[in-house]
C-alpha cells in the first residue's frame, strides 16, 4: 500500500540573520487532519518559519515541499490592505457571488464586522485582523497557516473560533500563546528550541507532560557528560601528543563530550518576592459613576465597588462593552459623566496599556531598564540589578546590550512590561499584557503576580491567564450591565452555563404553584391569573416551544450546505426574527409566571 503523501513536508530548512540563527536543519511534516500547535520564546523564530513557509520570505537552506494542487491560507501577524478596498473586497479580493456574499456576512458577524462597505483604512488594527481572519477562512483552504490568530479577538469570538476550528477534518499549523486554544484546538505540538525542532503527539496539557521529561533526560545526560568529562581531561593533559590510533580515536571522542558538557540548559529562575511593596488599606471606590457615550453605548450606570487590599481583579467582556474606559476613568485619563473614584493616599499605580509600546529605537536594551532606576529593592536588604531583573524576564546579556530595533514583536512587549515593573508601583493596572507574550514569559509574569504584595487588576481575553493569576471578576456584558463574579474565569464559565441551561428549562417547566405571600404573614398573597391569563399562559409555552423547533431547525439548514441562494436569503432573514419572538414571549411567559395559578 502506497505511503500518503503529506499536505505539507518541511526538509533540513535552516535561516540566520546575520550571526544570528533562529533554526537550522530543522524537519517536519504535516498530514492531512493535524492540527498544529507551534510554541518557541519571543525571537526565535516563530512568525519567521511561518512567514518562509507560505511563500513570504526566503530561506537559506531546505526545501519546502507542497503537496500537488495544494490550497494554502496564511494569516500574517499585522496584515496589510488597500485603505481604500471595502470590508467585502478584502474578504475575497474581487467582488463575491451571493452565496459568498452571505458566508462572508455570516463570519465577518462572528468576528463583529458588520459594515461590509466600510473602507479598510477607517478600521482599527484589531478589527483589520479580524477581516483578515475572515479572509483566511472563506477561501476554505486545505492548510490553514495562522500566526496569533485569537490577538483581538474577544472571549466570544474565540470561543466560536476554537468551535469553528475544532470542527471535520481541517489541517492548520499556527503560532499563538493562548494555552486554553492550543489545548482544545491541537493535536500536535511543535516547539522550536535551541534552532531545533521537538514534537510532541498531542495537545498543550500533554506537551507540558513530554517536554519536562525531556529536559530532565537533557540535564541528566550533561551531567553524566561533565562527570566524564573531568575525567577525560585529566587523561588529555598526561598523554603526549603523539598518540596512537586508538589515543587519537578517544580524542577525538573528546571533543564531541566536550560539546555536550559545555551545554547550558535554561534553569527556572528563583522566585521573584519582593518585600518592600506598601500599599494603605484604602485603595479606591467607585462611588456610583456612570459613563454613557450614546443613548447605544453605555458603559456603566451608578456603578459602586469598593477595591479591597490585595485584591487580584480580572475584567472580561466582549470588545466595545467599556473594560478600557473603566480602567481609563481610574487612572484619571477619562472623566465619569456622574459620581466619582476616590482613590487612596498610597496607591501607586503602574499601568500596562496597548498604546504605551513606544521606544527610542537607537537605545540599548539596558539603558531602557537604567534609565528608570539602576535597581530594585526588593527589601530586608535584598537588592535586584536592572540587568538581574532583565535576566529574570528571559533577556540574556547579550540580548541586553542588543539595540532596540533588533527586538522582535514579542521581545518589545516583554521590554514594555519590564519598564512598567521596574518602577516598583503597588497597583498594577495590565490592558491585555498577554499580547504577543511567548508563553515561558507568560508563566513568568504569572508567578510575579502571584506573588506580588499589592493590587492588580487585568484585563484580558486570555483565560489561562486569567485562571492563574485573579481571583474575583468584573464581567462587562455590554449596556451597562456589570457582573461581579468571586471566583476566576473558569469557575465564571461554570457558573455561567448552570444559568444559561436554567433559564432554557425554565419556559417548558412545570410552573412552581405558591399559596403564600411571606413567610411572616405580613404581605399578602399574590393575586390569581385571570381566565384570560392563564389562556395565555397555556399558549405561550406551546409557541414557544414551536419557535425553538423552527430555531433549531433554521440553524441546522443554514449549516448543511444544501440550500439555494434564494433559500439562504430567505432562512437568513427568517433567524433574527425568530430570536426576538422567543424572546418577547419568553419575557411574557416569566411576567405570568410572577402570578398565582
Amino acid at each position: 500500500m502506497a505511503k500518503e503523501i503529506p499536505y505539507l513536508d518541511v526538509q533540513n530548512l535552516s535561516k540566520r540573520f546575520g550571526a544570528l540563527v533562529l533554526f537550522e536543519n530543522i524537519s517536519f511534516s504535516i498530514a492531512e487532519g493535524q492540527r498544529i500547535g507551534l510554541i518557541a520564546k519571543n525571537g526565535t523564530g516563530k512568525s519567521t518559519l511561518l512567514s518562509v513557509i507560505s511563500g513570504k520570505e526566503g530561506h537559506d537552506s531546505g526545501n519546502i515541499i507542497f503537496k500537488r494542487d495544494l490550497k494554502v491560507g496564511y494569516l500574517e501577524q499585522s496584515p496589510a490592505f488597500d485603505p481604500e478596498e471595502t470590508v467585502l473586497d478584502a474578504c475575497f479580493n474581487h467582488k463575491g457571488e451571493d452565496d459568498k456574499v452571505l458566508k462572508a456576512k455570516q463570519v465577518l458577524t462572528q468576528l463583529k464586522i458588520r459594515d461590509l462597505s466600510q473602507p479598510m483604512g477607517q478600521l482599527s488594527g484589531g478589527q483589520q485582523k479580524r477581516v483578515a481572519l475572515a479572509n483566511v477562512l472563506l477561501t476554505e483552504p486545505d492548510l490553514l497557516i495562522l500566526d496569533e490568530p485569537t490577538n483581538h479577538l474577544d472571549l466570544e469570538m474565540i470561543e466560536w473560533l476554537e468551535g469553528y476550528l475544532s470542527r471535520g477534518n481541517k489541517t492548520l499549523l499556527m503560532v499563538t500563546h493562548d494555552r486554553f486554544f492550543l489545548d482544545r484546538v491541537c493535536s500536535v505540538i511543535l516547539e522550536l528550541d535551541d534552532n531545533r525542532i521537538y514534537t510532541y503527539r498531542g495537545n498543550y496539557s500533554y506537551y507540558l507532560e513530554k517536554r519536562q521529561e525531556r529536559l530532565d533526560a537533557r540535564r541528566a545526560e550533561i551531567a553524566r557528560a561533565n562527570n566524564l568529562y573531568r575525567t577525560e581531561l585529566d587523561w588529555m593533559r598526561r598523554m603526549p601528543q603523539a598518540r596512537g590510533h586508538k589515543a587519537r580515536y578517544r580524542e577525538e571522542a573528546f571533543y564531541e563530550l566536550e560539546k555536550v558538557a559545555k551545554q547550558r540548559m535554561e534553569e527556572r529562575q528563583i522566585r521573584l518576592k519582593s518585600t518592600n511593596v506598601y500599599i494603605g488599606s484604602k485603595i479606591f471606590e467607585c462611588q456610583y459613576i456612570s459613563k454613557v457615550w450614546s443613548p447605544e453605548c453605555v458603559i456603566m450606570k451608578d456603578f459602586y465597588y469598593n477595591f479591597a487590599r490585595y485584591e487580584k481583579m480580572g475584567i472580561v467582556g466582549n470588545n466595545g462593552t467599556g473594560k478600557s474606559t473603566f480602567v481609563k476613568m481610574l487612572l484619571g485619563q477619562e472623566k465619569p459623566d456622574s459620581g466619582r473614584i476616590v482613590i487612596g493616599d498610597t496607591v501607586r499605580f503602574g499601568y500596562f496599556s496597548q498604546e504605551g509600546l513606544k521606544f527610542d529605537e537607537s537605545q540599548k536594551v539596558i539603558d531602557v531598564i537604567t534609565d528608570i532606576a539602576d535597581y530594585i529593592d526588593m527589601g530586608g536588604g535584598r537588592h535586584m540589578t536592572a540587568s538581574q531583573f532583565l535576566q529574570y524576564f528571559m533577556f540574556t546579556p547579550e540580548q541586553q546590550h542588543n539595540y532596540v530595533y533588533k527586538l522582535s514583536g514579542g521581545e518589545r512587549r516583554k521590554l514594555y512590561l519590564c519598564t512598567v515593573l521596574m518602577r516598583n508601583p503597588n497597583f498594577l493596572v495590565l490592558d491585555e499584557p498577554t499580547n504577543d507574550l511567548d508563553i515561558v514569559t507568560l508563566q513568568i509574569l504569572e508567578e510575579y503576580l502571584a506573588d506580588f504584595p499589592g493590587c492588580v487588576i487585568v484585563v484580558s481575553h486570555d483565560r489561562y491567564f486569567m485562571d492563574k493569576v485573579v481571583d474575583h471578576l468584573l464581567v462587562f456584558k455590554g449596556n451597562g450591565e456589570i457582573k461581579d463574579f468571586p471566583g476566576n474565569y473558569t469557575q465564571y464559565r461554570v457558573w455561567s452555563s448552570l444559568e444559561s441551561e436554567k433559564m432554557a428549562k425554565k419556559p417548558s417547566a412545570e410552573k412552581e404553584v405558591k399559596t403564600t405571600g411571606r413567610r411572616d404573614g405580613g404581605t399578602p398573597a399574590r393575586r390569581k391569573m385571570t381566565y384570560k391569563e392563564k389562556t395565555e399562559f397555556a399558549r405561550l409555552e406551546t409557541e414557544i416551544a414551536t419557535l425553538e423547533e423552527e430555531l433549531k431547525r433554521t440553524e441546522d439548514e443554514l449549516c448543511s450546505g444544501t440550500l439555494s441562494v434564494d433559500e439562504l436569503t430567505e432562512k437568513s432573514k427568517r433567524l433574527p426574527l425568530l430570536k426576538e419572538q422567543i424572546d418577547e414571549k419568553s419575557m411574557r411567559w416569566l411576567e405570568l409566571s410572577e402570578i398565582e395559578n
